[in-house]
């Protein structure tokens, strides 16, 4: 019987050696996979000091794709990326301080060169609301502002806010305009 024990621990101990011996082949040959030829070949060369570096075609061709979308392809696209990998916003404090200098000024000259501002110069002046415990004050601005209404008149045109005030008119004229009804009570949008 103490042979028999004896014979039985041997065998685990060599059934454990053999265990742990094919793990060690199973970690050599997941070794040997990933630094084989195969996987080298598929390595780029290393590139020389000065020299441009070439990218793989497949890159060049999505950049290629990519250069040719329309702003709202790319904001598409952005957005199914963020959600494809899992990417949250990045808030626009954070990107502002990454921005590189330059190129950000190259991309606002170019944006410059390609369409030229123009400012607006007709405004228009519009009641949106008032306060009801200035609205006397008001009525009688409105009647002074606008010729030929009478109180009457200028009491339903307040009443019936919003309502465009003047319009096709300068800017220093709209923006005297709405100091003018803001101080009479009025709120006042320019457009």
């Amino acid at each position: 019987m103490n042979s028999l024990c004896r014979y039985v621990s041997h065998t685990a101990r060599t059934l454990r050696h053999i265990n742990r011996h094919n793990r060690c082949i199973v970690a050599i040959h997941r070794v040997q996979r990933l630094y084989s030829n195969e996987a080298v070949e598929r390595l780029p060369p290393p590139q020389a000091d000065g020299e441009a570096k070439q990218y793989p075609e497949k890159i060049v061709n999505l950049v290629n794709d990519i250069s040719r979308l329309t702003v709202i392809e790319i904001a598409e696209l952005n957005e199914l990326l963020k959600i494809t990998l899992k990417i949250q916003d990045v808030p626009m404090t954070a990107m502002a301080t990454t921005a590189v200098g330059p190129a950000a000024g190259a991309e606002a000259e170019e944006e410059e060169d390609a369409e030229p501002k123009t400012e607006k110069t007709h405004f228009t002046i519009k009641l949106t609301k008032f306060d009801a415990a200035s609205k006397v004050k008001l009525i009688k601005e409105i009647k002074s502002l606008t010729t030929g209404m009478n109180l009457v008149q200028a009491k339903k045109f307040v009443e019936s806010a919003p309502q465009v005030v003047k319009a096709d008119i300068s800017k220093e004229e709209a923006e005297e305009t709405k100091k003018k009804l803001e101080a009479a009570g009025g709120e006042v949008l320019i457009e």
